[in-house]
């Protein structure tokens, strides 16, 4: 394996794991309160660990902004 291509970046590794804890939680209590903003917040904070995982900063700042969005979305409806 040519380790000069493969690069770890140790803080997007950690907001990685904390931010798909938090999203897989998230998506386990709307699951069991059959309550949708919860439900699509947390595959939404998941998939955002996946799609952003090289910035530990842009990941952050997605993930903060959708829980704000579960947030505004549940006190509307």
């Amino acid at each position: 394996m040519d380790t000069s291509t493969f690069h770890f970046d140790t803080g997007a590794l950690f907001a990685s794991i904390i931010w798909g804890g938090l999203g897989f939680g998230i998506f386990i209590y709307g699951k069991k309160q059959q309550s949708a903003p919860p439900l699509c917040g947390g595959i939404a904070m998941m998939a955002v660990t996946y799609v952003l995982g090289d910035s530990a900063l842009w990941m952050s700042l997605a993930s903060l902004g959708i829980i704000a969005g579960i947030y505004f979305w549940s006190k509307r409806g």
